[in-house]
């Protein structure tokens, strides 16, 4: 424990998260933050709403305009050891970025920005690349996924390219890991890949293998033409049905072993990428700002809270939340500084002292997101504990006010319907209808998905819960695949009583 609170004290005080020159880039899709100059971090986030253009070009995307509070957060943070001390003290040598996926709180973690003058993407920029693939992916692609097709699908996308022209390549041959086709490490066969639970098993040892690289190889072959796009949507839909990984691409791709001659034979052939030139792309403007120095300080709590802390980390909370309540007295004007503290409060359990922070900040600003939200917990959970029914009605209607604000951020709605069953009641339909349209703004967030999908089978909606599951039952990487699989199990039985019972009554 006194080593986390070591390594929490590392984060705050580390002179390279301290810096006053903190900007903010705020664009359509993405809101960063880096210790970088104006011009670097204007040019590093037209890059970024480029590459998303881009991708919507070939994989076009389900969504409008995406909401304020909903936009992926990128913390520019210094250098991969810092990268890997926010993700707990992580050593693993490998470890250069990663990515929570949070409904209206999603965040990503990147060493600094590195733009090079040639145009050339840099490493810190291809780790940024990769993870906001699999988030745009996760986001307009609704269904199970096998893992190679995950990581193929960020391989292909990461590797993109960009012209001084605003042309943008993508598809381009995967150079940053072409070495591991033939270095010595485990190769991973083609049987494994398309089989997750055989390659989760084999990873477990932790030997590094090949896996990358040849998931972004066959995501290539097969997406390289009409014909092998055609098997590969069979293969999905075939998955989607219930069959085996293994067996449904078997089945749509035939005999293993000739795919994997396939496959080895186009690699030995130029790489085609697909060029989407810039008259494709309609960038929106894009806001810099300075911090001023009330934000920058805090952005260093901001931080740890968005990699993750834990309630039950008691002493990093406590550390944490000392630190905010030391910047609170010292920026008690600075609603973002409060907002922050409201955060720590709640996390640490105060939950007075957080709506009074949260209060604090809403005076200066009365649609402060993070105040809001963190008020909405703090009513939320005394509501819980107090059991009064003035105590819940005035936490859902607080729900309603944020969401007459922000429409389409996705916590109000999950909030409000989680009020009636934390009160023992049941949602109404407005609730159901608010809960389902959350899970479309954020389906990479699995506590909404699996809450959804509960939804759905207190409503008798088997089919739908077991449709709303499989993205994360069958992923072997997720935390919550256990309890989606109990879940999955329970609507699959409850489906099949209630059509024997109808199959019955229908004799």
């Amino acid at each position: 424990m006194r080593l986390r609170v070591l390594l929490v004290g590392m984060i705050l005080l580390h002179p390279s998260f301290t810096f006053a020159a903190w900007h903010e880039a705020s664009s359509e899709h993405l809101l960063i933050y880096a210790d970088a100059s104006e011009r670097d971090l204007r040019m590093f986030a037209e890059k970024m709403e480029r590459y998303h253009q881009a991708m919507t070009v070939l994989f076009p995307s389900h969504r409008g305009t995406q909401s304020p509070s909903n936009r992926l957060t990128v913390y520019a943070v210094g250098n991969a050891n810092q990268v890997r001390k926010l993700r707990g003290g992580d050593t693993s040598a490998g470890l250069v970025g990663f990515y929570v996926p949070r409904a209206g709180g999603s965040a990503a973690f990147m060493p600094f920005i590195q733009n090079k003058a040639t145009g050339e993407v840099s490493g810190s920029e291809r780790v940024l690349m990769t993870e906001y693939a699999h988030h745009v992916r996760s986001e307009n692609l609704n269904i199970r996924t096998p893992t190679w097709y995950n990581t193929g699908f960020a391989e292909y996308f990461a590797s993109a390219a960009f012209s001084s022209n605003g042309d943008v390549v993508l598809g381009a041959a995967n150079n940053y890991r072409a070495a591991d086709l033939s270095q010595p490490i485990r190769q991973v066969s083609i049987d494994e890949l398309l089989d997750s639970e055989t390659h989760a098993s084999r990873e477990s040892n932790g030997r590094y293998d090949n896996f990358s690289v040849r998931s972004w190889s066959l995501f290539h072959y097969l997406y390289s033409s009409q014909d092998h796009r055609l098997k590969m949507v069979d293969y999905l839909e075939r998955l989607n049905r219930g069959e085996s990984e293994i067996d449904s691409a078997r089945t749509a791709f035939g005999d293993l072993a000739v795919l994997n001659r396939e496959l080895e034979r186009y690699l030995t052939r130029p790489i085609q990428a697909r060029l989407i030139s810039s008259e494709q792309l309609n960038v929106a403007p894009i806001a810099i700002r300075e911090l001023n120095p009330a934000e920058a300080a805090v952005l260093t709590v901001r931080m740890q809270f968005a990699s993750g802390i834990k309630s039950n980390e008691t002493e990093k909370v406590a550390e944490v939340a000392r630190e905010a309540r030391n910047l609170a007295a010292k920026y008690p004007d600075e609603p973002e500084v409060q907002a922050v503290l409201a955060e720590a409060e709640y996390t640490a359990g105060n939950d007075d002292a957080a709506i009074a922070a949260a209060d604090q900040a809403l005076a200066f600003n009365p649609n402060h997101m993070t105040a809001l939200i963190q008020k909405g917990y703090a009513l939320t959970r005394i509501a819980t504990k107090t059991k009064a029914p003035a105590a819940w009605a005035m936490a859902r209607s607080h729900f309603v006010a944020i969401n007459k604000i922000e429409p389409d951020n996705p916590i109000p709605l999950l909030y409000y319907y989680r009020s009636f069953i934390d009160q023992g009641e049941i949602p109404t339909s407005i609730a159901i209808d608010g809960l389902e349209w959350a899970l479309q703004l954020a389906p990479y967030d699995s506590t909404l998905r699996l809450m959804t999908a509960q939804g759905q089978i207190d409503q008798k909606r088997y089919q739908e819960a077991i449709q709303t599951l499989s993205v994360l039952a069958f992923n072997p990487r997720d935390s919550d695949k256990g309890t989606a699989m109990a879940l999955l199990e329970t609507a699959k039985k409850q489906f099949a009583e209630e059509a024997g019972t109808v199959a019955h009554n229908g004799e």
